[in-house]
């Protein structure tokens, strides 16, 4: 079936998704209405004034009170047509703060790679300016149709009434329009596509260039990654030059031509009163009337890129909404959930989709060169998801197994790229296994409410994120009832006090944008404070200390080892000599366990773990 042919339009889905709000475009759609009345009224007020005038009427009272009649009438205009707009706003308003609502929140039910995967600067460009962009266009609809389409055909309607020679008379000028229009209107499904891709593929651009900037500057690569930005700009502006160059004449043509009914109705108006078949007071009607007969119709068809903008934009957030979700069922449907927290992988299996990006996507804008995160937290965020050439899906995961007993300390360790930031995110319930089960408490955890288990893990990454708030708050996000003294106390244990306490503000000192105020080390360390503030049953810790220093670290140990007692440790690590002391060891190699048991043990088997362990020391001891 071909869901594009039976999607909905644009407006058709938009009122679909009105609510509560549906009152409100009816309310305006009767305002509108109104106005329209009192547009129309004044014409039939003209008739009498050119009726007194034809008729020889010398009372100046008579034009007056007909003139204050049509000042009336004309501020009755105004005052409904200003209710109906104001009132379609607010509905507006409310029904895209509602859609975006609605976005944001179907991104946290989605899979975490199908979210990566998609361009970070596009989903900002949708979700902020390009929904925000149509506001105007959606609210003025309503009034503007009804008022632009009633008031021409009702004029029209009355110039048929009075002679029905002069009413086609009116529209011979409209074929030849809509000719004109349709010539425009050739290609333009073409040229409208290609401004679509040109600005998404500059906006990424855009954003890359910002994000990279660091990169760019310490490669020297200013002037191409520059080039391309440029290349991206020139075509955005020559996609509408191009565009605007096509349908130039046609669309000149088409506005001069159709709204000229003079040109016809005044030579055939003319031949008629000369015959004595039109009486001259009702041509002079005709004159007055057919005046701005076709210019609401102009109007309505210059919303014709509007609409297809409107089109393109909620295609784009139908997307989005439409996306598959990772599903769970809705508390009340779970009448009990196991108290234990005891984690078994069996036989997992997970595939990317070729294509995705996922961490890849705010690369340098040229070269590609290697942003701050290191290349063995790409390779384990995501390059492995790109997917062989020609295969639907490429699997990273190969039939993972392990047992975690509640309160173990498990370690994760391998080459880049071998998978462990994967099996971490699949135990944290940010994607899906595609083969096999992942339990919690004998439950596999697709079966587990989405906050319900959100409740039961505390995963801290590499690249955890601070929002732009102060550090109290950021900290307090792991448990928003928490104390301020309960947050304090977190970030002592994690080593986060003393440094905290040397901001400008405290606590109360704001981190910046994605905590850019900060160091790399001092976000890592708040964001594992965090995690302990949580106070969750299963803790995993991706590389958590990687951007701290040697004597942090060592503070930030200590700390998750005191607060993690008698819960469920999960740690990978690269630095092989912070988990020693695991209860067991999974060493993983291309998506499967290669090895497993404890650090000794692993040591006497000779294999790969004892190679890396060697690489680990020698690298410390020369360090």
């Amino acid at each position: 079936m071909d869901t594009k042919k039976n999607a909905p339009s644009p407006i058709a889905w938009v009122l679909g998704q009105t609510g509560d709000h549906g009152g409100q475009y009816v309310c305006s759609v009767v305002l509108a209405v109104i106005g329209v009345v009192f547009s129309v009224a004044p014409y039939f007020v003209v008739v009498g004034v050119v009726h007194g005038l034809m008729g020889g009427e010398r009372d100046f009272s008579f034009y007056m009170n007909r003139c204050l009649i049509m000042a009336a009438l004309w501020l009755g205009r105004v005052l409904f047509h200003a209710l109906s707009t104001a009132t379609s706003h607010r509905a507006t308003f409310a029904v895209l703060g509602e859609i975006r609502k609605r976005c944001t929140e179907k991104l946290a039910h989605m899979p975490l790679g199908a979210v990566l995967s998609q361009s970070s600067g596009a989903l900002k460009n949708t979700l902020i300016e390009r929904i925000d962009s149509i506001e105007t266009t959606l609210a003025h609809i309503v009034p503007e149709f009804t008022a632009n389409l009633l008031v021409p055909v009702i004029i029209e309607i009355y110039i048929f009434t009075i002679d029905w020679r002069m009413g086609l008379a009116s529209l011979v000028t409209v074929p030849v329009g809509i000719f004109c229009y349709a010539l425009m209107m050739i290609g333009s499904g073409d040229f409208y596509q290609h401004t679509i891709t040109a600005t998404k593929a500059l906006n990424d651009t855009a954003v890359e260039y910002i994000n990279g900037i660091q990169v760019i500057k310490v490669f020297g690569k200013t002037k191409t990654s520059y080039e391309r930005f440029v290349h991206d700009a020139y075509e955005v502006a020559h996609s509408f030059i191009d565009w605007m160059r096509a349908s130039i004449l046609p669309m000149t043509f088409a506005m001069v031509v159709m709204p000229a009914t003079m040109v016809s109705v005044l030579p055939i108006g003319g031949i008629l009163v000369r015959s004595g078949s039109l009486p001259a007071q009702d041509f002079v009607m005709v004159i007055i009337l057919s005046v701005g007969l076709i210019t609401p119709l102009v109007t309505l068809m210059s919303y014709s890129d509007d609409l297809r903008t409107m089109g393109t934009i909620f295609g784009e957030v139908r997307a989005i909404l439409d996306a598959p979700e990772m599903e769970r069922p809705d508390p009340a449907e779970v009448p009990a959930l196991p108290e234990r927290n005891d984690l078994v992988l069996e036989n997992v299996h997970f595939s990317y989709h070729a294509g995705t990006e996922t961490g890849e996507h705010a690369e340098a804008a040229a070269g590609k060169e290697e942003s701050e995160k290191t290349k063995a937290e790409k390779a384990e965020a995501g390059k492995a998801e790109v997917g062989t050439a020609g295969s639907p899906n490429h699997e990273v995961l190969h039939g993972i197994s392990m047992k975690i007993p509640e309160g173990s300390f498990i370690a994760l360790v391998g080459p880049s790229g071998s998978g462990k930031s994967t099996i971490a995110r699949l135990i944290a319930s940010l994607w899906d296994v595609t083969g096999g089960s992942i339990t919690l408490g004998g439950t596999d955890i697709r079966q587990f409410p989405q906050e319900a288990y959100a409740d039961r893990v505390a995963f801290v990454s590499q690249d955890n994120y601070l929002f732009n708030m102060t550090v109290r708050e950021n900290i307090r996000l792991g448990r928003p009832s928490a104390t301020d003294a309960e947050v304090e106390e977190a970030a002592k244990q994690c080593g986060c006090h003393d440094f905290i306490m040397g901001l400008e503000k405290g606590y109360e000192t704001l981190v910046g944008s994605s905590g850019g105020h900060l160091s790399g080390g001092e976000r890592q360390r708040i964001c594992v404070a965090r995690a302990m503030l949580k106070a969750a049953p299963v803790v995993i810790l991706d590389e958590a200390t990687a951007y701290t220093d040697p004597e942090n670290e060592a503070v930030i140990q200590r700390s998750v080892s005191k607060l993690t007692e008698g819960k469920t440790l999960i740690v990978i690590a690269h630095r092989l000599s912070t988990i020693v002391d695991a209860d067991r060891i999974y060493v993983v190699r291309d998506g499967r366990i290669e090895e497993e048991g404890r650090h000794t043990d692993l040591l006497a088997r000779h294999g790969l773990y004892e190679k890396m362990w060697k690489a680990h020391m020698e690298v410390k001891d020369n360090g």
